[in-house]
């Protein structure tokens, strides 16, 4: 299955300028991930095609415990734009979720996370936690804590280790998976 990523990743000139500005830039630990590579993949498999200019962002998710700082995020933010502009950057480092995640989101705070598979896995659905990157190589790593099928197989379903069923619900009315792509079999939280 990750062979069939890769081929949609490779053919899209785009998402291979957007991978190889973050590689190039070298971010701790970064990928790419989440609504864009989604985008990428329900577009072409399941909707009227991919278009750039209607990604809302590109989540570039990185980890370093050394700077939990909002303003290092701004930084890298700001650092990918300069490379590349025009493109919806937005870079987050995991390691610093559990700074501000309860502001945002509510909630009990959230303990810190481990690593970039623990942060991608609690990512909202199972479609979005997906990330990957190029190595040095021009290799295509995927990071995929519950694997690549619902991407592929355009199945949303909502992830419930760290995102609550009404929230969930309001992603699920914000996004419109089932009008955005004609082909995607919608899981309603439970």
């Amino acid at each position: 299955m990750t062979d069939t990523l890769e081929t949609l990743i490779r053919s899209n000139d785009w998402l291979m300028r957007v991978l190889t500005v973050v590689r190039d830039e070298r971010i701790p630990d970064a990928w790419v991930g989440a609504g864009a590579l989604r985008d990428l993949v329900w577009g072409e498999r399941y909707g009227s095609g991919f278009r750039p200019a209607e990604v809302r962002d590109v989540d570039v998710a990185f980890f370093d415990d050394s700077d939990l700082s909002r303003e290092y995020d701004d930084r890298v933010t700001a650092r990918l734009g300069e490379r590349m502009p025009g493109v919806p950057w937005e870079a987050r480092n995991q390691a610093a979720v559990h700074t501000w995640y309860a502001t945002k989101f509510g909630g009990d705070p959230v303990e810190p996370l481990t690593s970039i598979a623990d942060a991608i896995g609690t990512w909202p659905e199972t479609a979005t936690a997906v990330v990957v990157r190029l190595d040095r190589d021009d290799r295509i790593e995927v990071c995929a804590p519950y694997g690549v099928a619902d991407l592929l197989d355009g199945v949303w379903r909502h992830n419930p280790r760290q995102v609550t069923v009404d929230r969930s619900l309001a992603r699920l009315a914000r996004h419109r998976p089932a009008q955005r792509w004609p082909g995607v079999t919608v899981i309603p939280p439970a």
